[in-house]
């Protein structure tokens, strides 16, 4: 009979792992664990030390920095593979999953299934041939190579690329291998899982190779299974259910999505909500039963969109997508940075970033050229930004898969900020107060069109009161508010005062908001 080993990628959550993994063994299969090195070292203190009774789960020897689209995300995969591979030699098939995945069958149904059908399953289209890649780079993401992470080193890894493509320092594609692309998620079987492991010892040459590939998570082990295993032996497929917005952003399963999610021909699904418990208990109960009967169809993405397009009673369209995201979800923290000074505020949010590995994001709600992924529309304009505010928020907590984010917020702009302290997210607001001496007050009037090279300076001067009690008065407005967490740091305070403050914000220690408190130039104009 079929035996499974999970190989699970995981970055948060702990409770869910350990559960994830009780029940997944407690049927007679395996787990193999990798756990961001990224994360809380607590956390995975805290994993590993709650499974170590656990005969079936091992953890990967060597924990790697995942991001996306990078190699690193690859060599996880391999780390826990190969864990996996020496610790259960009674596993049959390699199965992998992410803490965001889930079963939609049984263990038995699944085992038969697997037992059935001596095959692999992994999404393998001809790189070059198919259209899976719909738009961005496509050869470029092989002929070129990218040391660097497009999302979180974004400046160096266009630069990157634009020199190459410069100077003309294209690669050729190892002569013996046909580049396949699909999915990530797979389920192979042990002795594929073999013919990889003993390539990539034998075959460093293409490892390398694709250790720069851009995303090589979607052609790595695609490639590698279409090189080794003859193709009346692989299904191209993958076995969890999986789907896509119109706006290209994954689709999040909830509790009333259980009848759905059963009836599809796959054995597990991604992506389940965090806050979907009831969903999770009940699929948890289904795998661990003696259930083998199942209708499927293949008609999942059909009745998602039947379900919710259909809008209100009495409306022709449903609405938008953005449109129906109302919360940020309680589990995640977004940290406001309001300051009038723009380069104040960004200058600190770099910082955070750097130093808490926290994901930033500029003025997007005051600054129509602030840089931001494609979403599907809901970015292009300022006037979308701000209508559809908390939907954004949550699709880019979703696209950078994060659950911390920062951004910057313009003090003038406190209907905004009332609207996220209102959300059941951890949100909290930081006000940066500047000092606004003249020479401030005078550039600021040019830049919003107060004031030209032309105007007088008796005019500029009568000017400046206003504006200095105008900066004045939207502070007063964010106190009068009571914001329940907010909290404040001022140019005119001592280092030691500010970073006290800084570490109750960003619930750090001393030494790291000491830094932040000290960042080169913070307040300089």
């Amino acid at each position: 009979m079929a035996k499974i080993a999970f190989i699970l990628l995981c970055h948060k959550d702990p409770d869910a792992i350990v559960l994830q993994a009780r029940r997944l063994t407690a049927t007679g299969d395996f787990v193999s664990i990798h756990f961001d090195a990224r994360a809380d070292a607590a956390q995975y203190a805290r994993i590993t030390s709650e499974l170590a009774d656990n005969p079936g789960v091992v953890f990967a020897t060597k924990r790697v920095k995942c991001g996306w689209g990078a190699w690193s995300l690859v060599r996880a995969t391999l780390n826990a593979v190969e864990a996996a591979e020496a610790a259960f030699p009674e596993a049959t098939h390699f199965y992998m999953l992410s803490g965001d995945c889930i079963s939609v069958k049984s263990a038995a149904y699944a085992h038969r299934f697997l037992d059935a059908h001596d095959r692999d399953y992994i999404e393998s289209f001809d790189f070059f041939k198919s259209d899976w890649i719909k738009t961005g780079f496509k050869e470029e993401r092989l002929i070129y190579r990218h040391w660097f992470n497009e999302r979180t080193q974004k400046w160096l890894f266009y630069r990157s690329f634009d020199l190459q493509k410069a100077l003309g320092l294209t690669r050729q594609i190892p002569a013996d291998i046909e580049v396949q692309i699909g999915s990530q998620w797979w389920c192979l079987r042990r002795r594929t899982i073999e013919a990889i492991l003993q390539f990539c010892r034998d075959r460093r040459d293409v490892v390398r190779f694709f250790s720069t590939t851009w995303i090589p998570d979607e052609t790595f082990f695609q490639t590698l299974v279409r090189h080794l295993v003859p193709a009346r032996e692989i299904e191209s497929r993958t076995l969890t259910f999986k789907m896509f917005s119109d706006y290209g952003m994954p689709v999040t399963f909830y509790n009333d999505h259980y009848d759905l999610l059963v009836a599809q021909d796959f054995l597990f699904a991604r992506k389940i909500s965090p806050e979907a418990s009831l969903l999770k208990e009940r699929l948890g109960a289904l795998w661990e039963s003696d259930r083998v009967e199942f209708a499927t169809s293949q008609e999942g993405e059909k009745l998602h969109a039947f379900l919710t397009g259909r809008g209100r009673i009495g409306r022709r369209y449903g609405t938008r997508f953005w449109e129906r995201e109302s919360t940020l979800g309680p589990e995640r923290n977004l940290y406001m940075l309001v300051c009038k000074k723009w380069h104040v505020a960004k200058r600190m949010l770099h910082a955070a970033s750097d130093r808490l590995d926290i994901k930033g994001v500029e003025y997007l709600f005051d600054e129509a050229s602030c840089p931001l992924p494609h979403l599907g529309g809901i970015e292009r304009t300022l006037e979308k930004r701000n209508r559809h505010r908390r939907a954004l928020m949550r699709m880019l907590f979703d696209y950078h898969d994060t659950d911390r984010l920062l951004v910057c917020i313009d003090p003038a702009n406190i209907e905004l900020m009332r609207d996220f302290m209102s959300d059941r997210s951890n949100a909290r607001i930081l006000e940066l107060q500047c000092i606004f001496d003249d020479q401030y007050l005078i550039g600021h009037a040019h830049r919003v069109g107060l004031a030209t090279s032309d105007t007088p300076d008796e005019v500029i001067g009568r000017m400046l009161p206003t504006l200095r009690h105008e900066f004045a008065d939207e502070s007063v407005r964010i106190r009068d508010a009571e914001f329940p967490r907010h909290w404040r740091i001022r140019q005119d305070r001592s280092t030691v005062d500010n970073a006290q403050v800084l570490a109750d914000f960003f619930g750090t220690g001393q030494d790291a908001a000491h830094e932040l408190a000290q960042t080169p130039f913070l307040f300089d104009d």
